[in-house]
């Protein structure tokens, strides 16, 4: 509430329509300009196009349902971890029924949550996901060049030379492709494991990268994006919100503007049912 004789603030500068609405939590940068193109967004009454600027105070319809930006606008900026089990998929939906990371995470007010990148069928471990579609985008673009960690376990003896191959670097049918570290997780018998590092998020990349030396990966699990590493405590299946610290140094090395909300402080888990118990 203003006090009396207090100027309201002024109107924000219109931006690129698909940054402020990815930057109000309705869908990544790349989902919003693909609306766009498709005809689903309207400013004030008139389809909008690539480039078209808008602002909180503009009437915005995605397929006739009109958005309340301005609350919107000023949600608080959450990003929070999930611990990702086989057999979960990425996709807000699925055609064949099977569950989606999607149906695990909070509710939120307004906006939805966006996944920072993906992880196939078979592969667990750490998942980002914000409610700032501008932050999920950064995070995800190449330039950025934010370190993914995985911890790999793989088949069969692998040489010296297959090492340096995959380090220096080999070509995929999507283009050249290697990873930025290897580390030796050790192991015995016909298993190994292995820590790799890359600053990409091709699909399935990791496992492409030891397929094309003739290797099976027999288990996948990411373990750090950037500088979140996950939690030994955060159990198949569950969330927990990330620290103020945690979310400004995911917004600096991104580029985003961070400022934290005044109440910071947030319960990390999820009230729900065991993993064992889940629908499968």
């Amino acid at each position: 509430m203003r006090r009396s004789g207090e100027r309201p603030p002024p109107p924000a500068a219109p931006e690129r329509v698909q940054k402020l609405l990815a930057r109000a939590g309705i869908g990544s940068r790349r989902e919003i300009e693909r609306w766009v193109a498709d005809g689903l967004i309207e400013i004030n009454g008139r389809r909008a196009e690539l480039g078209d600027q808008a602002s909180a105070q503009d009437r915005i319809t995605i397929q006739g349902r009109e958005l309340r930006l301005e609350g919107l606008a000023r949600q608080e900026m959450r990003v929070i971890a999930y611990h990702k089990p086989e057999g979960e998929i990425c996709s807000r939906r699925d055609d064949e029924g099977r569950e989606t990371v999607f149906e695990h995470l909070p509710r939120l007010k307004n906006g939805r949550w966006i996944s920072v990148g993906r992880l196939d069928l078979n592969t667990t471990g750490l998942l980002l996901f914000t409610n700032d579609g501008e932050l999920a985008n950064r995070l995800m673009h190449p330039s950025t060049e934010i370190e993914r960690e995985y911890a790999v376990r793989v088949l069969g003896e692998v040489s010296a030379e297959t090492l340096n191959a995959l380090q220096q670097g080999v070509e995929l049918e999507d283009g050249p492709a290697r990873f930025d570290a290897i580390r030796d997780g050790g192991g015995a018998g016909a298993n190994h494991w292995y820590h790799v590092v890359l600053k990409e998020g091709r699909n399935r990349e990791v496992r492409r990268l030891w397929e094309s030396q003739g290797i099976t990966v027999s288990r996948l699990m990411r373990v750090r994006y950037g500088p979140v590493t996950l939690d030994r405590s955060l159990r198949a299946g569950r969330w927990r919100d990330l620290e103020p610290a945690q979310i400004a140094e995911l917004c600096r090395l991104a580029g985003v503007r961070y400022t934290p909300a005044r109440d910071a402080h947030k319960p990390n888990k999820r009230p729900s049912r065991p993993p064992s118990t889940r629908r499968r």
